[in-house]
């Protein structure tokens, strides 16, 4: 992509957003109905999953059946009637049993559920973000994108095995172990209901706020760790200027921060485990003094008094547990809400089979007009990019296009490949309007070999194939012959099947612009577009891609985007732009013709440049 005002515009404002407050935010019921349209993709196994709540629910009822059973047990002991310790005993480890086949199957269930589910998300996502339009790319970080289907996703797989099912589950515990509780001894349970749960909800907040200060504490490490990252790597301007004091003081002031912040944190965590040691387990002994009392009088045997004690520190940890869950909530509908941002995205009309053949009637030949062309970027409506450009060129001609950075070259190039549509004006090929024709179809009959070659990670093979990916190995050989490819490839111990690296970084600049010479060779092309394909190459990887290019451009249609102009004096017809209005039109010899042209002054420069 050229470089300039002609490159869509950063905008980083959708980036900005603080990712603790996505991960923080609260469930409102807009946000919650955008949600849960993710559990379309749950229909193909809404019926295994059903059962493994059915599974869930028979754990929860052997869990609360545990402490009704342990409490037996202690009243047989107490009573010494062995027969019945002996009978509790055994049904204590048949419910284990029980329960431990009913979680099997419940784990097992939901994560066939959700790891099929996942990749069905997965899938429609990445099908989506490579269909959306060039503009959604411009405006966000890739980083970004590859988050939603990385980390997003991670968090709604918490969300579909664990979180959700132990939701429930808690939920259940709790309603459940009222019922016992109740069944055990009323009053004790009005006592306990006064106490515990406003305990474990007090301690639920104050962890929250001790969360909260850890967080700041974090942020000021953050902040006082990029003071050393930025002098590090400006290290020379700091001598330069001598500020190391006062980068010293910077750094100081910052510390300090960090121990202020640190400290309150401290006393905040020592002011919660006070608040659990007395709180929490005075309000036990408080349910188990009771209980005893209850025990002496005659109204609690000492099993009850035992299950009693168990079902209320389920609840309690059940109460816990759900606030705990809640957060986790919240953070899954922030994760699933930006999920449906790409979902709900626009799309290119465009298809994501296999193409077929091309047939006589979608063929391009490739003469190109573009009638007064505007366009400016969606996200910079306030600057024309191309203004009124206007021009015809016949099949197989060379039309080379010049002029300074940001001139709007490559905006052009765009325009043809429909990543964006003209603001107004047309472009028409072979007299046909290019919206006219299906996206996949247009684009199959171009190819683009970029300034800035990146290679996928797979081997030199895989990298050519993407031109036609039917390609026979024979037809790949001789595109890379015609590229001054195949004697550099053959030189490689596993020639075709080398790997590249990633971006192709195994590789010089002047190979990875020759195996994208052959992409673009096997593809075929009606219509070539070139982006300053030789410009960063030294002399002698210049000549040879130069070489391949010559033979690529013969008998089609090709768009030349140079800045060196000593490569494109045999063109056809140069078109000269300046601030996106096309100045100058014509070949090498007409252009230097004009008196004061800009053509003529550019190759002047040059001249006197080189």
């Amino acid at each position: 992509m050229a470089k300039g005002q002609e490159t869509p515009p950063d905008n980083d404002s959708r980036d900005k957003t603080n990712e603790s407050d996505q991960k923080n935010k609260r469930i409102s019921k807009e946000s919650f109905k955008r949600a849960i349209r993710v559990l379309k993709f749950f229909k193909p196994y809404r019926t295994r999953y059903i059962v493994g709540f059915g599974f869930l629910v028979l754990t929860s009822v052997t869990t609360l059946a545990f402490p009704w059973l342990l409490g037996k047990l202690v009243d047989a002991g107490t009573n010494k009637n062995f027969q019945n310790i002996n009978l509790y005993a055994y049904l204590l480890f048949g419910l284990f049993f029980l329960q431990s086949v009913f979680s099997y199957f419940r784990v097992t269930i939901f994560v066939y559920v959700t790891e099929n589910t996942l990749a069905l998300i997965r899938q429609a996502t990445y099908s989506r973000l490579v269909r959306l339009h060039m503009d959604f790319f411009s405006q966000r970080r890739i980083g970004e994108l590859t988050s939603r289907i990385t980390s997003d996703v991670t968090m709604l797989q918490d969300l579909f095995t664990s979180t959700i099912a132990e939701f429930f589950r808690q939920f259940f515990m709790i309603i459940g172990g009222l019922f016992f509780l109740a069944y055990i001894s009323f009053k004790l349970t009005l006592i306990m209901l006064s106490i515990v749960p406003v305990v474990v909800i007090s301690a639920v907040f104050f962890g929250r706020y001790i969360r909260k200060l850890s967080r700041q504490t974090q942020d000021k490490v953050a902040e006082s760790n990029t003071i050393v990252e930025e002098t590090m790597q400006a290290i020379a301007t700091v001598k330069a200027f001598a500020n190391e004091f006062f980068e010293s003081l910077r750094h100081k002031k910052s510390t300090e921060a960090v121990v202020k912040q640190a400290i309150k944190g401290g006393k905040a965590r020592a002011a919660f485990i006070a608040f659990i040691i007395f709180c929490m387990f005075g309000a036990i002994v408080g349910v188990i003094w009771r209980a005893s009392v209850l025990v002496a009088e005659g109204e609690l045997s000492p099993g009850k008094m035992f299950g009693f004690v168990l079902y209320t520190a389920f609840m309690g940890a059940s109460f816990a547990g759900i606030a705990e869950l809640y957060a986790t909530l919240q953070r899954a509908v922030g994760a699933t809400e930006r999920l449906m941002d790409i979902l709900e995205e626009p799309i290119e009309d465009i298809a994501i089979t296999q193409l077929d053949a091309i047939t006589q009637s979608q063929k391009i030949e490739g003469d190109v007009v573009f009638d007064d062309v505007h366009f400016f970027y969606p996200s910079r409506k306030d600057f024309n990019v191309l203004n009124g450009i206007s021009f015809k060129i016949n099949k197989g001609e060379t039309i080379a296009i010049v002029g300074p950075s940001g001139a709007g070259k490559t905006t052009m190039m765009q325009l043809m490949l429909r990543f964006y549509d003209p603001v107004s004006g047309e472009i028409r090929i072979d007299g046909k309007g290019i919206k006219e024709y299906p996206l996949s179809i247009l684009r199959s009959q171009m190819a683009l070999v970029p300034q800035d070659v990146l290679l996928f990670g797979g081997t030199i093979k895989e990298n050519i194939l993407y031109g036609k990916h039917l390609a026979t190995d024979e037809e790949v050989m001789e595109a890379a012959r015609k590229a001054n490819a195949h004697d550099f490839i053959m030189s490689f111990p596993q020639q075709y099947e080398t790997l590249v690296g990633e971006r192709g970084i195994s590789l010089s600049g002047g190979q990875r612009q020759r195996i994208a010479i052959a992409r673009a060779v096997l593809r075929n092309p009606a219509i070539l577009i070139l982006d300053e394909a030789t410009s960063s190459l030294d002399s002698e990887s210049e000549r040879l891609v130069q070489e391949a290019l010559d033979k690529l451009m013969e008998g089609r249609t090709s768009f030349v985007i140079a800045h060196r102009l000593s490569t494109i004096r045999k063109a056809d017809t140069i078109l000269v732009l300046e601030k996106g209005v096309l100045k100058e039109i014509g070949n090498h010899d007409q252009l230097m013709q004009i008196p004061d042209g800009l053509y003529r002054s550019l190759s002047k420069l040059q001249f006197e440049l080189s």
